[in-house]
């Protein structure tokens, strides 16, 4: 029997090939479009969630260190959550004044790490070698500062002394006199100096200038004094805390002792050649007078950190409140870079007015020095002969015969035994692996 082709179920057959056929093409050119659309989105989350984990993870550092600045408490691991983020920061001591921070950030498995250090820092800056308050500033003979020199008030110089460093006189009464300076030199008015760098200033006279002449200059503004009185309030606080002697008076010292933190409320005498070891601030309300070749030095155990020795009479600070530093006594830090002995006095005689040389708040003569810090916020300080300190900051100061200060670059950021901040800096802060 004849078999008959059925052309209609044929023709039915091939459209339903080609619409398959142009259908896997269709298909083909919209995963090719769709693809790296879907490629980029993908990247764009992932960018998203990166930079939210980079964020959370800052956040997580920036909450310890929040915490830490107000004395809250802080574990040794602290957890932080953001929206669905989460930031675990790892805090680890180093010694008593640092900390290393690590913070890892997490937003869906996107991990970011950023660390950072801290340091303690009391906010005590000693930027000048020699800061003077509206006293002024004096120096005759042979008398030198190795740093830069600020004052509030005149600075005058004799004979052959020698500022190495940068020279300010303050304000529209600022005048520098009789100077021979090595850096730069800035005053409303300048006379009789030698400039070895450039001269700023409203007037000039008799004076060499080695680099060049600014005249017309702006008068420079004040800077206040580095210790705030609430600071030494503070110190003295914590001298109370560590106990009081109130006899015998006047109370000597002519063996090895260990001192601080504590008050003693009466003069302090120190001769002969005794040791004497600084464990935290030392409040006398009178007198104090270094003799002989005692050896004064902070405690080892401090660190890096320097102590506060105070002569603050509160009932008297114009004939009482007073250092003075006479023969060969030596000042010592910890053994550790950074550590000083600071002698403050709160004598006030000289802001209240008392001619120069008289009621002086500390005197420092012979060979004295070392690493040694001295101020008087609201009094005069002498430094006579060969008396050799690291700084030196007071209302008004007179330097003579060879004296000399020679600043130390770690005094801008000097911390102590004790103080009100237990504040931290932050001294580093990267992205971490």
């Amino acid at each position: 029997m004849e078999k008959r082709i059925n052309f209609k179920d044929q023709r039915g057959q091939a459209v339903l090939t080609v619409v398959v056929f142009l259908l896997s093409i269709g298909m083909s050119i919209i995963y090719g479009v769709v693809s790296p659309t879907l490629k980029q989105s993908a990247v764009a989350e992932n960018f998203i969630q990166s930079g939210q984990s980079y964020a959370t993870s800052e956040s997580g550092i920036e909450d310890v260190i929040y915490r830490l600045k107000k004395g809250m408490q802080v574990g040794a691991t602290e957890t932080l959550v953001v929206a669905s983020s989460t930031a675990t920061t790892i805090i680890t001591p180093i010694g008593s004044s640092e900390k290393s921070l690590f913070s890892s950030g997490d937003s869906f498995r996107r991990i970011r790490n950023i660390s950072a250090g801290l340091v303690v820092s009391n906010g005590i800056s000693f930027n000048y070698g020699l800061q003077v308050g509206n006293g002024g500033f004096e120096l005759e003979n042979s008398s030198k500062i190795i740093g830069n020199v600020y004052s509030g008030g005149k600075i005058e110089g004799e004979n052959s002394n020698l500022i190495e460093g940068d020279v300010i006189s303050s304000g529209a009464t600022g005048r520098i006199i009789g100077v021979n300076a090595t850096g730069n030199v800035y005053a409303h008015s300048i006379s009789d100096s030698l400039v070895g760098k450039n001269a700023y200033y409203q007037n000039i006279t008799n004076t060499t200038v080695t680099g060049t002449n600014y005249p017309g200059s702006p008068d420079q503004a004040d800077v206040p004094m580095p210790i705030p009185d609430t600071v030494v309030e503070s110190w003295e606080q914590e001298a109370v805390a560590g106990g009081m002697i109130s006899s015998p008076c006047p109370y000597k010292i002519t063996s090895n002792k260990t001192l601080g933190p504590v008050k003693i409320t009466c003069d302090v005498e120190i001769s002969g050649s005794p040791v004497i070891t600084l464990n935290g601030p030392v409040w006398v309300t009178g007198n104090i007078s270094f003799a002989n070749s005692a050896i004064i030095k902070v405690a080892s155990a401090l660190g890096a950190k320097s102590v506060v020795v105070i002569a603050d009479n509160p009932g008297n600070r114009i004939t009482s409140s007073q250092i003075d530093i006479t023969n060969s006594n030596t000042f010592q830090g910890s053994g550790q870079s950074g550590s000083y002995v600071l002698l403050l006095s709160q004598n006030n005689a000289a802001e209240l007015g008392a001619p120069k040389g008289e009621n002086v708040a500390i005197n420092i003569q012979n060979t004295a020095g070392g690493a040694l810090l001295v101020y008087a916020g609201h009094g005069e300080i002498q430094l006579n002969n060969s008396a050799s300190l690291k700084e030196v900051t007071a209302f008004r100061v007179h330097a003579k015969n060879t004296a000399s200060v020679t600043y130390e670059t770690g005094l801008a950021s000097l911390l102590f035994s004790s103080g009100p901040s237990g504040s931290w800096t932050i001294k580093g802060w990267k992205e971490a692996q």
